[in-house]
């Protein structure tokens, strides 16, 4: 087994173990996708990658993370992904939608505008969370969401499942990372309710638990469902990798098929020792104690670095972002490097 074997999950066979890690790219109209989303992720297809990871893509308008996100709350948002869709289908990667909810850290400028919250007067409206908590001090508190509030939830990301399936997609990533929403239900750190939503463990992983069932539900049996958590919240009294183990081994009978295993963002105090690899040693034990195939993300920029994650048995996938930033035919030139034959497109044949 190795970078370049192919992985399947379910019915879908990947070409490599390569997968472009969901980048948001904060250049949406109305949720909707455009050339700017068609160019980015069709030249990583181009490029080699296996499976190619739209951005966070949000199940309802108020979990936009900023008003420029990718959104599938309509049906009027399918087909400008069915666009994309099919010209990576046809480059001979597969496409996964990450299927996503901001929660409390919703609402933002982008990046490059200094990412803070935005106003009702800037074009911002209020977040929701499991508890009146903001992210940053001097935001403003969210609405905690009521039990009928997160059955809306739960339908939002049904529905959107449903609508990634009519798009093409042939897997959909929830997003249970990074601080949002469904990350906010599972860390005591964000999470104070007394309700059957907050307390212990069993608690805080509910609405993860009716989500993944009412997505899986939804998506078509021979497709996979993957999860994306944060193993840590890199902070004390947080979430840790003992419960990312015991969540991964109760979500898998559940329909997971993949574990795509991050870490932090749940605070913006937390104290990550940041460096390559880092997170490696996460999915291993996630694969290893909860049996369920697991992806690496984090600095991993190097050939030899992402052939020794598969080799050595740490993942199952490597998922790669800021490195497909920089090149996006990273896979191609890996091949080289590895000694393996790359998914070259015939367009570049004379570069080999």
């Amino acid at each position: 087994m190795h970078l370049f074997s192919p992985l399947t999950l379910r019915s879908l066979t990947l070409r490599n173990r390569i997968a472009v890690s969901p980048m948001c790219q904060y250049s949406a109209v109305d949720g909707r996708a455009n050339d700017w989303h068609l160019v980015h992720l069709g030249a990583r297809a181009a490029g080699g990658a296996g499976l190619v990871m739209f951005e966070a893509t949000a199940v309802e308008a108020r979990g936009r993370i900023s008003p420029a996100d990718l959104g599938l709350w309509d049906d009027a948002q399918v087909e400008p992904l069915a666009r994309i869709v099919r010209f990576i289908e046809g480059q001979g990667a597969a496409s996964c939608l990450q299927l996503a909810h901001a929660g409390r850290k919703a609402s933002t400028a982008p990046p490059w505008e200094g990412g803070a919250q935005l106003g009702r007067s800037a074009g911002g409206w209020q977040p929701v969370a499991p508890s009146a908590l903001p992210f940053r001090d001097g935001d403003a508190a969210p609405h905690a969401l009521d039990a009928g509030e997160l059955r809306g939830v739960v339908h939002a990301f049904a529905a959107a499942a449903r609508r990634a399936a009519a798009a093409g997609f042939r897997a959909v990533e929830i997003h249970a990372a990074h601080g949002y929403l469904l990350h906010q239900f599972l860390s005591p750190l964000s999470n104070r309710r007394t309700d059957a939503y907050g307390g212990p463990f069993e608690n805080r992983t509910r609405l993860l638990r009716e989500v993944v069932a009412a997505v899986r539900a939804e998506w078509p049996e021979p497709l996979p469902v993957i999860l994306r958590i944060s193993a840590t919240d890199w902070a004390e009294g947080g979430w840790d990798v003992e419960q990312s183990v015991e969540l991964a081994r109760g979500l898998a009978p559940l329909g997971v098929e993949l574990v795509d295993v991050s870490s932090g963002g749940l605070v913006p105090t937390a104290k990550v020792p940041a460096g390559p690899g880092y997170q490696t040693g996460f999915a291993e034990r996630i694969r290893r104690e909860a049996h369920v195939a697991t992806g690496a993300v984090g600095m991993i920029s190097a050939p030899e670095q992402a052939d020794h994650v598969i080799r050595s048995g740490q993942a199952d996938l490597v998922l790669m972002a800021r490195e497909l930033l920089r090149d996006p035919h990273f896979p191609l030139r890996a091949a080289g490097t590895l000694g393996q034959d790359g998914p070259w497109p015939k367009q570049y044949l004379r570069a080999r």
